[in-house]
């Protein structure tokens, strides 16, 4: 009589196959959800927290205003194209050295207002551009 069973080989689970599923599916979703910030992104233009503005003299602001006019150094242009634009730009910088252009846009400005003076600051060759912001203390 036979009264023991014949004891059977546990069966092993492998764990390698599945960690490396885990991992390929980890490393896809946070590839993938890392762009999902970008569109919860909210901006409000153009306020900052910064120093009084100072006058320079190799500065040359370009304003735009909110209907997409624009004036270099406080002078109204008459046209609104980038050739008119670029041409005024090279006049005001006729007798500077190395000018710096302060982009002063209304906050109400079309973003294309504003890549109109970038197109016309490249085509006069100038490279150096910044921004201009008003205090967050100022903002409505």
């Amino acid at each position: 009589m036979q009264f023991r069973r014949k004891s059977t080989a546990e069966p092993e689970i492998n764990l390698i196959p599945f960690i490396d599923v885990l991992l390929v599916v980890l490393i896809f979703l946070m590839l993938s959800t890392t762009y999902s910030k970008f569109t919860e992104m909210q901006i409000n233009l153009p306020t900052a927290n910064a120093d009084a503005q100072k006058d320079r003299p190799s500065e040359i602001i370009v304003s735009v205003s909110s209907d997409g006019r624009y004036s270099v150094n406080h002078n109204l242009l008459a046209s609104r194209d980038v050739q008119g634009l670029s041409s005024a730009l090279m006049a005001a910088t006729q007798n500077t050295n190395q000018p710096m252009i302060v982009i002063s846009a209304d906050a109400q400005a079309s973003h294309q207002s504003v890549m109109l003076v970038l197109e016309a600051a490249r085509r006069s060759g100038l490279n150096q551009l910044t921004f201009a912001a008003q205090s967050s203390g100022a903002a409505d």
